[in-house]
C-alpha cells in the first residue's frame, strides 16, 4: 500500500479510535477530519504524518511517566515539535524532550516547558480562558486563517505555533494575543508560508 493511501487510511480511522457513538457519527467525523486536514497548509498526508508523530510522542510519555504525559502540551507542524506546559523538576523538562525525539520524523524539538514549583488552579484556568478567548478571535477573523494556528498557554505565556499565509496575518493574530486580560508574555514559532 503506498504511504500516502496508508497514512489517509490512519487519518481516517482516528474517529473510531477515539469513540464514535454511532457509524452516522463516524462517518461524519471521519469526514469532517478529511476535509480539515486537507484545508490546513499540511494538506491531508502533511496532517496525518504530524498525527502519527504526536500519537507516537505521546505513547513515549506515556509510558515513561503517567503524570509527565498529563504536564505536557504537544502541538507537532511538518515535522517541527512544540513541547508546553509546567513540571516541577529540570529533569523531567530534559526528559520529554528526549522523548520527543525518539519519535521518528522528528526535524526539530522545541522546548517551552517550564520548570515551576507553584502553578494552582488559579493559574490553570486563567490559561484555559486565555486560550479559548484567543482561539474563538482567530476562528472570527477573516483575515486569519485559523486552521493553521495551534495555540497553548502556561502561566499567562502564549505560544504560537504553526504557518501564516504572510507578515501581516501573523501580526494580526500576536496582536490578538497581546490583547488580551492575563497575557505576560507571547512566543511565536509560526512560519511564514513559503519560508524556512
Amino acid at each position: 500500500m503506498p504511504r500516502a493511501a496508508l497514512l489517509l487510511l490512519t487519518l481516517l480511522a482516528l474517529p473510531f479510535a477515539v469513540g464514535g457513538c454511532t457509524p452516522v457519527g463516524v462517518a461524519i467525523g471521519a469526514g469532517a477530519t478529511a476535509a480539515t486536514a486537507s484545508q490546513s497548509e499540511r494538506g491531508l498526508e502533511g496532517t496525518a504524518m504530524d498525527i502519527a508523530i504526536k500519537t507516537e510522542i505521546n505513547h513515549y510519555l506515556f509510558q515513561n511517566n503517567v503524570d509527565l504525559f498529563s504536564a505536557v502540551g504537544l502541538s507537532v507542524e511538518d515535522g517541527r515539535v512544540l513541547l508546553t506546559g509546567s513540571v516541577s523538576k529540570p529533569e523531567d523538562r530534559i526528559e520529554a524532550a528526549r522523548l520527543a525525539w525518539q519519535a521518528s520524523s522528528v526535524r526539530e524539538v522545541i522546548n517551552e516547558i517550564q520548570v515551576v514549583d507553584q502553578s494552582d488552579i488559579v493559574d490553570k484556568a486563567r490559561d484555559t480562558w486565555i486560550e479559548t478567548q484567543l482561539e474563538t478571535k482567530l476562528l472570527f477573523d477573516g483575515g486569519i486563517s485559523s486552521i493553521n494556528y495551534d495555540v497553548d498557554t502556561v502561566n499567562g505565556t502564549v505560544y504560537l505555533f504553526g504557518i501564516a499565509q504572510n507578515n501581516a496575518e501573523l501580526q494580526r493574530v500576536i496582536n490578538h494575543a497581546r490583547n488580551l486580560d492575563y497575557v505576560r508574555n507571547v512566543v511565536s514559532y509560526v512560519r511564514i508560508k513559503g519560508g524556512s
